[in-house]
């Protein structure tokens, strides 16, 4: 609010300089309320568009980190096999986050399943040292693997790492009583529909269903 006022406050004597208007009169100070108001607008718009994703403004007027884009890393379930007692191996993941300055949405993919959030939101407390994003999540299985993995909710709540390199790691559990990890980097700006061959690729078993 503080830099919108001042913002107005610049604009409002600007156009009032530019067109030799006195503001001590009321006449010429109410004249210019449509311009000021008409330019506020188109600052805030292209703020809440672009603005809010350079550095400068990070930290004191946008809390949060500027999370859009792809992430890969795996999955850790601590899921048993009944049959052997063993866990199954790591299985790879790949994280879509578009970002606005308003909207946050995710959504997961595996070579099994695809998750979408519904409810997403920041956990930002510089004193505290706590910097995280969590998120509840509806996974749906590919249909050929429905007898044996059924659609479920979740939840997931990542530890923002932004040095040395960019990373997501953090914790998640399912209605379906399982729960793991999941270790993420930061891969490109671009959203990719999905996983690149050379990581999506691995055989379809009951281990990386429970997921």
């Amino acid at each position: 609010m503080y830099l919108l006022i001042g913002a107005s406050a610049i604009v409002w004597f600007s156009l009032a300089y530019l067109n030799g208007l006195d503001l001590s009169k009321a006449k010429d100070f109410f004249r210019l309320i449509p311009k000021v108001v008409s330019i506020d607008l188109l600052l805030i718009a292209v703020f809440v568009k672009w603005g809010w994703e350079f550095k400068l403004f990070r930290g004191w007027l946008v809390p949060f980190p500027n999370l859009s884009g792809t992430w890969m890393g795996c999955i850790y379930s601590d899921w048993k096999n009944p049959q052997t007692g063993e866990k199954p191996p790591p299985i790879p993941v790949m994280l879509n986050v578009s970002q606005s300055f308003f909207h946050l949405s995710c959504v997961m993919r595996t070579g099994e399943m695809e998750s979408r959030s519904f409810s997403e939101g920041f956990l930002i407390d510089p004193d505290r040292q706590l910097k995280e994003f969590a998120y509840s999540y509806t996974s749906k299985p590919l249909v050929s693997l429905s007898e044996r993995s059924t659609p479920h909710d979740g939840s997931v709540v990542f530890r923002i790492i932004e040095k040395p390199k960019r990373k997501l790691v953090g914790r998640y559990w399912t209605e379906r009583l399982t729960k793991g990890e999941i270790a993420l980097e930061y891969h490109t700006s671009e959203l990719l529909e999905e996983l690149p061959c050379s990581i999506g690729e691995h055989p379809v078993t009951e281990d990386n269903s429970r997921r």
